[in-house]
């Protein structure tokens, strides 16, 4: 009987036992995983980032109690809003398009104007 040496997919560790083992424990095991998904989620997780970003800044421009506000796109921008991202985009019945992060929405007015939203969720 011939015996085959087998490697762990990680650390190359000899392996023992079950002929369909890959991996020498469940760190490796993680680890191997873990940097396989690595890209795709340092990618994702930065998206992420910036849009929890995105809504904590339109939070803080209503006021507590408020669900709507105006302002000017340079208050946005002093506090870091990045208008490139948004979770998603609705239209009203009057054509205008409101850019959400998450429950909290944009309408970018003519000019410098922003009017800040919060959707009511009763209304979904």
């Amino acid at each position: 009987m011939i015996e085959v040496t087998r490697a762990c997919l990680s650390c190359n560790d000899h392996l023992r036992g079950r002929t369909d083992k890959k991996f020498c424990n469940d760190y490796c095991r993680n680890a191997y995983n873990n940097s396989l998904n690595s890209d795709g989620n340092k990618n994702v997780r930065n998206i992420n980032h910036i849009l929890r970003k995105n809504r904590r800044i339109l939070e803080s421009m209503l006021h507590p109690g408020r669900h709507i506000a105006k302002m000017s796109k340079q208050k946005l921008n002093a506090k870091g809003f990045s208008f490139l991202y948004f979770t998603h985009i609705t239209t009203n019945r009057k054509g205008s398009r409101y850019h959400f992060c998450y429950e909290y929405g944009y309408l970018i007015l003519d000019g410098d104007g922003v009017i800040v939203i919060k959707r009511n969720a009763k209304t979904e």
